[in-house]
């Protein structure tokens, strides 16, 4: 790592922080308060859309990695476009509501960029093969990704937790791809975007004075998704260790779905009623939820997904391994329910 490359990660952690301060000051002008309901988990008014400041320093630095031909063009165009178009979507529905059809639609899109970008600009015959096998594949990563933008936005629900999150996945993918494919330097990608997210994390430690919005959640969700679809290109093996690095996300996330389809909720529309909720509401802390996920992360999952980076587990076993008992988590705090009193 070159001392310029230093400099911008130290860079990305002092803008962010600025701009997010800028941000919480002008909130009330800019329409960007979140008022709390009955689906909240908080009381009182908090200023949000902190997320568009990680948005606009990690897209701002992101150039300045492939100038100095650290990172290829191809996997910039894929972060910056897609990033640039959910980031701007979040901020516009943090002032205000856009209907869910139309939001969907757009992240489609983004996901469409994504894949077309790492997939077929580079490699065009893929695209006009007409293997059936090809397009297949390629569909299934586009719904993956909207799936992975949108999960990483419904986790986004208490002090500090998609903060932390996010710097605890980033630098353990970062640790693994510089292990597995030490010459692809897509790793610093991850050290720039924990960078940013640290800058943010200063305001949004419990209790938050800032709130990430839809701008810094989906943006965050569709960032990760690139790169962890990015991988796939290094190794299976990579995609794998992603898997489960993500996977308090993903465990909870779908856990949660599939109980309130099975109990005939309306799955589509906002809850409070994620395992992480739950686990808030009982002990009476964002903190200690938040800080609890970062040690399964770093405790639990790493591990396991340094041993199938390793080669010492196959993917998909490993996998069972790392998620079964944080189903068991999901369920033992009752995720999906949404009538969980405190005790």
């Amino acid at each position: 790592m070159t001392t310029s490359t230093v400099l911008i990660l130290i860079t990305a952690f002092l803008f962010t922080m600025t701009l997010s301060g800028i941000i919480l000051r002008f909130a009330g002008k800019l329409k960007l308060i979140d008022i709390p309901n009955e689906r909240s988990s908080h009381s009182i008014p908090v200023p949000r859309g902190g997320g568009i400041a990680i948005a606009c320093v990690f897209l701002a630095l992101l150039p300045s990695l492939p100038v100095e031909n650290i990172v290829s063009l191809n996997l910039t165009y894929a972060i910056f476009g897609s990033g640039v178009i959910i980031a701007l979507l979040g901020f516009m529905d943090d002032r205000s509501h856009i209907p869910a059809y139309n939001r969907l639609v757009i992240h489609f899109l983004a996901a469409i960029w994504v894949i077309y970008f790492l997939f077929m600009y580079s490699n065009p015959p893929l695209a006009a093969s007409g293997d059936l096998y090809w397009w297949t594949f390629t569909l299934l990563l586009i719904i993956s990704l909207v799936w992975l933008l949108n999960l990483y936005n419904f986790m986004d629900g208490i002090d500090a937790i998609t903060g932390s999150e996010t710097i605890s996945v980033s630098l353990c993918a970062s640790l693994l791809t510089w292990q597995t494919a030490p010459g692809d330097p897509s790793w610093i990608i991850l050290l720039l975007l924990a960078s940013a997210v640290a800058g943010f994390l200063v305001w949004n430690l419990p209790p938050a004075k800032l709130f990430m919005g839809d701008s810094g959640s989906a943006f965050l969700g569709i960032v990760l998704g690139c790169l962890m679809i990015y991988s796939t290109l290094i190794s299976s093996q990579l995609f794998y260790a992603w898997l489960i690095l993500l996977g308090v996300y993903i465990v909870d996330a779908n856990v949660t779905l599939i109980r309130r389809i099975l109990a005939g909720q309306k799955f589509y529309e906002a809850h409070r009623s994620h395992a992480y909720q739950h686990a808030a509401k009982r002990y009476h802390s964002h903190g200690k939820v938040s800080l609890a996920v970062v040690i399964i992360n770093l405790l639990w999952l790493l591990p396991i997904a340094t041993s199938v980076t390793l080669g010492l587990l196959d993917g998909p076993f490993a996998i069972a391994i790392a998620y079964l008992p944080l189903i068991w988590v999901s369920l033992y705090f009752k995720a999906g329910n949404s009538h969980v009193s405190a005790t």
